[in-house]
């Protein structure tokens, strides 16, 4: 057999390593202008964020293992891959007007320089920057974080861009005749069990109450129910995947049920919520309950606004329009007690706006008008005709708490004011609250690129999906138009500060299969925040 000289083992070992030197001197040279122009083109081709070491002579620590933004180029949780791109091939980021998103980032900042040693340094350079400066702005995000595509649990890029707003209608702190449906503030007996800290299984199991807090007992039976201060918690009868990872209670006898239902509430009154207002019109309130916040104009002209409180931890199921094929008109994915918009390229644009049809169009979806609407009960009032309710099937329910600020944009989940056009709507298991997305899509009615960094400050029952999104439009005629009528293809790219340890899963090719991966050990959240994504 022919055996090679040592000398040339030596060589190739020589120009092996020599290779290996430029490869990676290669990876670390910025792309030139054609290949971002070409990334441009094919927005949905990740390219490897190469900035990563660029930020303005800033230290960033190193990596303890995990997965780090700015160094991992890739990774995973249960419901999206994230992958490192450069700046360069984010589609419109060149274009971009940053001083408009400027304010919104600020305002998250506020509550972001709590979140670790990260935030709080990015925050604190970022008053350094001229809010005037576009360009200085642009270079701000470019030095301070890194930008990962985000792609949905079958890695796909391209998911669905809705729209939503804040609505005004009519109403009276009286209840006269037409305003007969309560707007409810939250109820005094809901109480809250973690999901988290709650047995598997469906069996029935001991709990205390300890003030609004549900605390299941373990080491006991269902023998010691009778004894003082129990109480039987059936956990077959709870929908566990609310986004806050909370279930609501209330208590009948010796048992905790789950919160009264949109019927129950109707047909029974909410006796432990204070009302806000009423108003005139069942499906009006329906979509402000929807939207999540709203103002009520009263015949004096004064305004109450509404924000929202709480929700009856009953799962989003509306009753969607019909097509005349019978099919829904409105494509969607129902993946345990969720709703998901499905992407749909077809027109519905008839309906939008038109208040007097069978339908209503809203934060994307197109549902179908109660047939005949009713009073509900109110407690404490004299039912000003017969109780049949709404006539809205959809077992969710929002409770509103009144909003101080007479001006600006309402208050979204993340506690900050909304600022239309910049502040989005996300599920916040991929995309937490606070940061900045950038969001490629198309601009409702016209079809022009609509490509703008936004910032993620809300939040609902409705907005469930990895490549997910809904813009707030603000208020008045015009926002609400836009709004019913945005429904658009898009993309998003999560801006992380470098360093921020995220995810730590990390994957490269690992097969995925629909509603999560092969094998274990993805977490279901990007960033545990607020305590809400910590798997205890």
């Amino acid at each position: 057999m022919y055996t090679q000289s040592p000398i040339f083992i030596s060589a190739l070992r020589w120009v092996a390593a020599a290779a290996a030197v430029l490869a990676a001197g290669c990876a670390n040279t910025p792309p030139s202008s054609s290949a971002s122009a070409n990334a441009n083109v094919n927005a949905g081709t990740a390219a490897p964020d190469t900035s990563a070491s660029s930020a303005a002579g800033t230290p960033r620590p190193a990596s303890t293992g995990g997965s780090v933004a700015g160094q991992a180029r890739t990774f995973s949780t249960q419901l999206a891959t994230y992958t490192s791109v450069s700046f360069d091939a984010v589609p419109g980021w060149a274009r971009d007007d940053f001083s408009e998103s400027w304010p919104a980032f600020l305002g998250s900042c506020k509550v972001l320089t709590g979140r670790g040693a990260e935030w709080k340094d990015v925050c604190a350079r970022a008053l350094r920057v001229d809010s005037k400066n576009n360009t200085a702005i642009r270079a701000f995000f470019e030095q301070e974080f890194s930008a990962y595509q985000i792609r949905d649990d079958d890695r796909k890029p391209d998911g669905v861009v809705t729209g939503y707003f804040e609505p005004e209608i009519p109403g009276s702190r009286q209840y006269a005749a037409p305003f007969i449906y309560p707007v409810y503030g939250q109820p005094e007996d809901m109480l809250f069990a973690d999901v988290r800290k709650l047995p598997a299984g469906n069996g029935t199991v001991a709990a205390r109450v300890e003030g609004r807090n549900v605390v299941v007992q373990t080491g006991l039976s269902t023998r010691d129910m009778g004894a003082p201060g129990l109480y039987a918690l059936d956990l077959s009868a709870l929908t566990r995947d609310t986004l806050d990872r909370k279930v609501r209670l209330r208590i009948e006898g010796k048992q905790l049920l789950p919160y009264y239902t949109r019927e129950e509430i109707e047909t029974k009154g909410a006796p432990n919520a204070k009302v806000l207002a009423f108003v005139s019109s069942a499906t009006a309130l329906y979509e402000m309950q929807i939207q999540g916040s709203g103002r009520i104009k009263l015949a004096n002209g004064d305004l109450i606004r509404v924000a929202y409180a709480e929700q009856n931890g009953q799962p989003f199921r509306p009753t969607l329009a019909q097509a005349a094929n019978g099919k829904p008109r409105t494509p969607v994915k129902v993946r345990g007690s969720s709703i998901e918009l499905q992407l749909d390229d077809g027109d519905e644009d008839d309906d939008v706006g038109n208040t007097s049809t069978s339908t209503i169009r809203t934060r994307g979806f197109t549902l179908a008008r109660p047939a005949v609407s009713g009073a509900v009960v109110v407690p404490g009032r004299r039912t000003a005709g017969p109780v049949i309710g709404s006539g809205i099937q959809d077992p969710s329910y929002v409770f509103f708490k009144e909003s101080p600020s007479p001006s600006g944009g309402p208050v979204g989940a993340f506690g900050v004011p909304l600022s239309a056009g910049r502040s989005i709507a996300v599920d916040p298991r991929s995309t937490p609250l606070g940061y900045p997305v950038f969001v490629s899509t198309r601009a409702p009615g016209t079809g022009a690129p609509m490509q703008r960094l936004t910032i993620a400050q809300d939040t609902g029952g409705a907005i469930r999906g990895a490549v997910r999104a809904d813009y707030f439009f603000g208020n008045g005629q015009q926002a609400a138009t836009n709004a019913r009528r945005m429904k658009e293809r898009g993309q998003l790219w999560i801006l992380l500060p470098r360093g921020l340890a995220v995810a730590s899963a990390a994957v490269s090719s690992a097969i995925r299969t629909r509603g999560g991966p092969v094998g274990a050990g993805l977490p279901q959240c990007l960033v545990p925040t607020e305590g809400v994504c910590v798997d205890d």
